[in-house]
């Protein structure tokens, strides 16, 4: 009996060891998985409502019309030139159409989508340009060169927010002996100095210049019934040189690099333990959607992909191994940068041939012939009918790993009536390929840097939980002269002052929530 005591003893001691360390084991991964906290900012493509009142853009082709797709495919080649570069001019600033020789400043064009932002103490508010192909964030602060405002048509003017280091009683200098300075060769010492920074873009000719800072980022974040606030310490640029585009609009009140070094946004706030190192965007039809950092959305129901390391690189490179349109597939394997600031998707042979001559093939339209006079960018075009029913081929992307990306809605329509026409959005690239916007459109793609992973879940943008995006937007009237403009604001003529959405986040299942339902469970059992 003696011995059947100390065998169930020692048993009851290992399964006691074995719960303690499960439990440490638990909470350990509930930390690791940082709770419930996710971040989210509202996203505005260039063209929404909100930013052209706040950027006065007030001059631009309707959305749909030829001239604006044409304009659209140039943008893409401008900002990102040497990617996609051509033997054209990329650096062309005007863009005149034929036949009524109407003209547009490329700059109208610049980055493709904003989301406002609020750092400092106090604190300020930027509407910055959101760029998954770079890393440094950066706003304009004690100018030398950059854009100070915009005057419009009008004679009015809108001037942008500065960001001033020095008014600001949380900022201050990063060292030159800071992890975060790359530029250490460039620095007076090597250590007491302050660390200067200069970033060149695609774009040719197109680089911002200073020196690093950090200050407050101010987030709002939801814990179950209880709205908190966080404000971490980020390092981020003080853009006191501008160059190139960023002088002719394409970003002025800043930039926010979305890439995978230790220097941007995401991986600072996973480094702090923040957020996990992942973030999601997310792109409604209507041009409206939302970031979220800390978004690492794991349900069975998510395609996903490895990302293809590239330590050089700071882009969301992948591999596709299969083209599926219409049917019919072809077994071809090869590299794209998944590109949100590109507007359409760019391929090079032989995947653009094949993907295009399949589309062709299915597609019962007839094929549309180009005149001098016609230039809309995309070679597969056809002829639209008055009430003619489509039947659009669906293109699938197989990924490495053997998840597939159906894409929602590969196709442009532009004009009407007998004149319609409908193109697929693919345009041929003679460098690299890139999966753009339009082809990113109804989904949520999870950028899982913790994981390296690429994600995708099909999503309005609208239905979570906690998402509190309008579906209508109303036009914001002219800014009255050398108004200071806050992109929290926007004016509506109808309501009275309204408020563009401030930061909103989405909540994730409490990895807490977790561990106690499986301590339960083993108390129940061991009992």
């Amino acid at each position: 009996m003696a011995i059947l005591s100390i065998s169930y003893q020692t048993h009851n001691s290992l399964y006691v060891s074995l719960l303690l360390t499960l439990i440490l084991f638990l909470v350990s991964q509930s930390q690791r998985c940082y709770g419930s906290s996710s971040f989210g900012f509202d996203i505005h493509h260039r063209f929404s409502d909100p930013v052209k009142g706040i950027l006065g853009i007030d001059n631009i082709p309707d959305k749909g019309s030829r001239e604006y797709y044409v304009a659209m495919a140039h943008r893409d080649r401008v900002f990102r030139g040497r990617r996609l570069a051509d033997g054209g001019d990329v650096d062309q600033k005007l863009l005149t159409f034929s036949p009524d020789n109407t003209t547009y400043q490329i700059s109208l064009f610049g980055y493709l989508h904003f989301a406002n932002v609020s750092v400092g103490t106090p604190a300020s508010s930027y509407l910055v340009a959101l760029d998954t192909g770079s890393d440094l964030f950066w706003l304009p602060c004690n100018c030398t060169k950059c854009v100070h405002g915009i005057q419009l048509s009008t004679g009015q003017k809108i001037a942008f927010n500065i960001y001033d280091n020095k008014e600001s009683s949380t900022s201050k200098n990063v060292a030159c002996n800071s992890s975060l300075c790359e530029q250490k060769t460039q620095c007076s010492s090597s250590s007491g100095g302050t660390c200067p920074y200069q970033v060149e873009y695609l774009s040719e000719n197109t680089s911002t210049t200073g020196f690093l800072v950090e200050d407050v980022l101010h987030l709002i974040t939801d814990n179950d019934d209880q709205t908190q606030h966080a404000n971490p310490l980020i390092t981020f640029g003080c853009g006191q040189v501008q160059t190139g585009a960023f002088l002719d609009g394409a970003a002025p009140n800043g930039l926010f690099g979305l890439g995978m070094s230790d220097v941007s946004v995401p991986s600072i706030l996973a480094k702090q333990g923040l957020t996990s190192n992942s973030f999601s965007m997310c792109f409604a039809a209507d041009g409206l959607g939302r970031i979220t950092f800390g978004d690492n959305n794991s349900s069975l129901d998510q395609g996903k992909t490895p990302f293809n390391i590239r330590p050089s690189h700071s882009t969301y490179n992948i591999t596709v191994t299969q083209i599926i349109v219409g049917g019919n597939s072809a077994d071809l394997e090869f590299n794209a940068i998944f590109d949100t600031g590109t507007s359409f998707t760019y391929l090079n042979n032989p995947a653009y041939k094949q993907i295009t001559q399949s589309f062709d093939s299915k597609i019962k339209l007839q094929r549309h012939s180009f005149s001098n006079s016609d230039d809309l960018p995309f070679e597969y075009c056809y002829d639209l009918r008055t009430n003619q029913t489509i039947e659009v081929p669906n293109i699938n992307l197989t990924m490495k790993g053997g998840d597939n990306y159906f894409v929602m809605d590969p196709i442009i329509t532009s004009g009407g009536g007998n004149n319609g026409v409908l193109c697929l959005a693919v345009l041929k690239s003679n460098n690299v390929n890139i999966i753009g916007q339009n082809f990113m459109t109804g989904y949520r793609i999870v950028f899982d840097r913790e994981n390296m992973t690429l994600g995708w879940k099909e999503s309005n943008c609208y239905d979570d939980e906690l998402s509190s995006l309008p579906v209508n937007r109303s036009h914001a009237p002219a800014v009255s002269p050398a108004m200071a403009v806050n992109p929290e604001i926007q004016s509506n003529p109808s309501n009275g002052p309204q408020r563009l959405p401030s930061s909103h986040s989405f909540k994730k299942e409490p990895a807490l929530a977790f561990t106690v339902a499986i301590i339960l469970l083993l108390a129940i059992f061991l009992a």
